[in-house]
């Protein structure tokens, strides 16, 4: 008996030494896992699981570490096991993570079950319901456009991450910890080496080579990552871990945070002056900058005071003195409970961002929304596959014209951020044929024996035809896409004035209709609208910028003044009422300089050109001081129109 106890005894003796054991490395991992140190920590979570010890806390931990990595299979492995053997003790936010881990997988409706019960138990219900509501149009985020969108990694077989692409004139920047030297620091929350900025030039097939750092003091001991450059080249944004002049900092809850800094290129092409922007704090992040296309805007993400979600996209105003406004939330059509980040604002005014609030396919997925009120997108419309996989997908930028573009994703490889990579991706279009009807502008009859010509960029005719009997012409195979073209209808044996109109072909149009009319002789001999049908250009309010509209009215007054090199004209430019009568003099005059300047700057000699400002002095209908309007009625009185001058 005596010796059944003391085999009793020492087992249990063993037991309290395993558990004390078990313990203290619990209480290790947990004082590593507050440190953010996600990969350390898991390494002792996963050794007390073999062990045999289990608990709601070690799960909870162990799928935080792999879902703030974005290794979403591995979370959702450890999220399911949560929520089968301790749903009683799990907090709503571990049922909406569980949500997103399971979608990422494809495991839709286990997802939308999970999505169901963080709406039943969280009092912030929208995320939830948003889900629920766009469940059905799951599906519709894969259709026939990924065949037309060829996708490639760019910077495949690298040890570490690569994301957060910019553009710099004819290069592309981005971050890397993958070129990083050996003995450089290891961030204990990935495992990886600490981010630098790399600068690579691009082949004629837009893959990067030759990627060297960014030269002089952007890049430091911390992270730095997504740059945004001015159109000159001799200013960067970007950003950066807390940390200036040799020292970091941190906040309450023992967070390195991020900010966004700015940089000048000297005389010898280094980065210098580096200043930390104003609207930077130590109690939270402010990253990922980028700018809009008149450069009077910078756009960010950010968890400040007044988000909405996890991290919201914001934008302050830049002065023409260089000094920054306050920022502003661009509201919840943009923004939503969870995470929006790494914003990119196109050429086109076109705000694209990353989102994991917005119905995705998993992970973070990428958007687009239109800036400007009459914008192509004016909806938040998600990218679709392939640009959206089920992963983390984000940092896209992309060239519209070109349609050519570049994104961040952990879509390929081994889970999480150390697969991060950027790939390259491009349309594939073609159109079968340009088709159109030359008609009379003044009776719209069908006009027979037009020659129709297609032009280039530069102007010059790349086919001719004319038109038949029911004044039907077309141009077959065009595959050169992307490019921008004009199509010229005259028929100068009978007086009628050129007509041209300027399309861009990008996209697998079967047949583009481009029909023209000619205006026949009997125009007024002033009137250079009537001879080449032009319509006025309109701006936007209190803007004097040549919007992208005006520049297809404006490139047929090119047209015709090559055409004719005799031609003249006089440019008056108009407001709405809005604003004091003086301020709205100034700007028509700022409007009529700038439509003026397009022209010069297109190689049309200044001294056959005039322009002058009216103001609100000529409006076109009722909307005079005090009088309630529509948008639709003030845009038309903010005009200019153009008139032959007699010499």
């Amino acid at each position: 008996m005596s010796t059944k106890f003391s085999i009793v005894f020492i087992f249990l003796g063993l037991f309290a030494v395993v558990l004390h054991g078990q313990k203290s490395d619990i209480k290790k991992a947990d004082e590593v896992f507050e440190a953010y140190a996600y990969i350390d920590a898991r390494q002792i979570y996963l050794k007390v699981v073999e062990n045999g010890y289990e608990s709601a806390q070690i799960y909870k931990k162990l799928g935080d570490t792999y879902y703030f990595n974005s290794e979403y299979a591995d979370a959702a492995k450890w999220y399911k096991k949560l929520v089968d053997n301790y749903a009683a003790q799990l907090e709503p936010e571990y049922y909406y993570r569980a949500a997103q881990t399971f979608k990422s997988i494809g495991e839709y409706h286990l997802s939308k079950k999970m999505m169901g019960i963080f709406a039943s138990k969280s009092s912030t219900t929208s995320l939830a319901q948003n889900f629920m509501d766009s469940y059905p149009a799951l599906d519709s985020l894969v259709d026939n456009e990924s065949k037309r969108i060829e996708v490639v990694n760019i910077t495949p077989g690298m040890s570490g991450s690569d994301f957060g692409p910019s553009f710099y004139q004819d290069k592309l920047v981005y971050a890397s910890s993958s070129k990083n030297t050996e003995g450089r620091k290891i961030h204990t929350w990935t495992g990886l080496k600490y981010l630098d900025l790399y600068e690579a030039e691009l082949d004629s097939a837009f893959n990067i080579k030759n990627p060297v750092p960014l030269k002089g003091k952007i890049n430091t001991p911390y992270h730095e990552s997504t740059a945004a450059f001015t159109k000159d080249g001799n200013t960067v944004y970007f950003t950066r871990n807390n940390y200036i002049n040799g020292k970091r900092k941190i906040n309450e809850q023992r967070e390195i945070t991020l900010k966004i800094y700015k940089a000048e290129k000297n005389k010898k092409g280094a980065w210098s002056n580096i200043q930390e922007l104003p609207f930077n704090n130590d109690a939270y992040s402010v990253a990922h900058p980028s700018l809009s296309p008149d450069e009077k805007r910078l756009y960010f993400s950010s968890n400040m005071e007044g988000t909405l979600g996890e991290s919201d996209i914001w934008y302050v105003e830049i002065d023409s003195n260089g000094s920054f406004g306050k920022p502003i939330n661009l509201g919840q059509e943009i923004n939503t409970e969870a995470r929006e980040t790494f914003p990119f604002v196109s050429k086109n005014n076109n705000l694209y961002f990353a989102s994991d609030g917005h119905l995705g396919l998993g992970g973070l997925d990428m958007f687009v929304v239109s800036l400007d009120k009459n914008g192509a997108y004016q909806k938040v419309t998600n990218l679709k596959k392939p640009i959206n996989s089920s992963k983390d997908d984000f940092g896209l930028i992309i060239d519209e014209e070109k349609q050519i573009g570049f994104l961040s994703s952990n879509r390929n490889g081994n889970e999480g951020s150390a697969s991060d990579d950027i790939y390259r991706f491009k349309k594939s279009c073609s159109v079968e044929a340009i088709q159109g009807v030359i008609s009379d502008a003044k009776t719209n009859n069908p006009l027979q024996g037009a020659q129709v010509s297609l032009l280039d960029e530069d102007n010059t005719i790349v086919a001719q035809t004319t038109s038949d009997v029911a004044g039907v012409y077309e141009f077959d195979n065009i595959t050169d896409c992307y490019k921008r073209y004009g199509i010229r209808g005259e028929l100068s044996d009978k007086d009628y004035e050129p007509t041209e109109k300027s399309i861009l072909i990008a996209g697998d149009n079967a047949n583009m209709k481009v029909d023209l009319q000619l205006y026949p002789p009997d125009c007024a001999p002033n009137d250079l609208g009537c001879k080449l049908n032009l319509q006025p250009i309109y701006f936007d309010y209190g803007r004097h910028k040549i919007r992208q509209d005006a520049e297809v009215e404006l490139a047929k007054i090119l047209q015709a003044m090559k055409a004719y090199p005799e031609l003249s004209i006089h440019i008056e430019s108009h407001t709405d009422s809005r604003s004091s009568a003086t301020f709205n003099l100034r700007l028509s005059e700022r409007r009529a300089q700038a439509t003026l300047e397009w022209l010069v700057n297109k190689g049309i000699s200044r001294n056959r050109l005039s322009a002058k400002g009216y103001g609100e002095s000529k409006l076109l209908n009722h909307c005079s001081n005090g009088i309630d309007c529509s948008e639709e009625e003030h845009q038309l009185n903010r005009r200019s129109v153009f008139m032959i001058v007699q010499k």
